[in-house]
């Protein structure tokens, strides 16, 4: 654990995840590939622990070639097979695969809307969800009625590994909502 003073959430268990909950959790993004890139983690995450995906973030980064879309949507069951042998990420063949159809539909979301985060971002007006304030840890919500709306439109476009619960924290990561905890340095003010 860093030797610093900052009140955090009560969750980040060690460096990695601190790391993460100071520096990406909770952060507004509009980038494309760190978009795909959460997406593709939270349906690995499904049934799991963030703490599992994120350590082995580095590996499947690799495996997806830098989470890049258009390559991951051409992936055929050859590659999933070569994955499978992978000790360093999430082997499991239909989350694998769910990720590459994942792909498939995020560009086709692209081409519809531009950009997926223009897609995306529509489902909260373009801004973060105000959060109650304050916010203690059992106060978070596992879903919302927008995670249930947008959910509900990616199972309708074919999306995997996309309900309500997996929706809210892949909201919770790209920063369409801040449920940092009151007291957190990194809580909104």
């Amino acid at each position: 654990m860093p030797d610093d003073e900052k009140q955090r959430c009560p969750w980040p268990n060690d460096e990695l995840m601190i790391q993460y909950h100071d520096e990406e959790w909770g952060v507004p993004t509009r980038d494309e590939h760190v978009l795909f890139e959460y997406l593709a983690l939270e349906a690995a995450q499904a049934g799991l622990s963030w703490r599992t995906v994120l350590h082995k973030r580095a590996e499947f980064n690799k495996e997806f070639e830098g989470f890049d879309p258009v390559r991951v949507a051409g992936y055929g069951d050859d590659v999933v097979e070569r994955m499978m042998g992978n000790a360093g990420i999430i082997r499991n063949r239909l989350k694998l695969k769910a990720m590459i159809t994942n792909a498939q539909r995020f560009l086709e979301v692209q081409q519809e809307h531009g950009t997926f985060a223009d897609y995306l971002w529509g489902f909260v007006g373009g801004q973060p969800l105000p959060r109650p304030s304050p916010l203690t840890g059992d106060m978070v919500p596992a879903t919302s009625p927008e995670s249930d709306a947008l959910a509900k439109d990616l199972k309708k476009r074919g999306f995997k590994f996309a309900g309500s619960t997996i929706v809210y924290a892949y909201m919770q990561s790209v920063g369409m909502v801040n449920d940092h905890v009151t007291g957190c340095f990194r809580a909104p003010d």
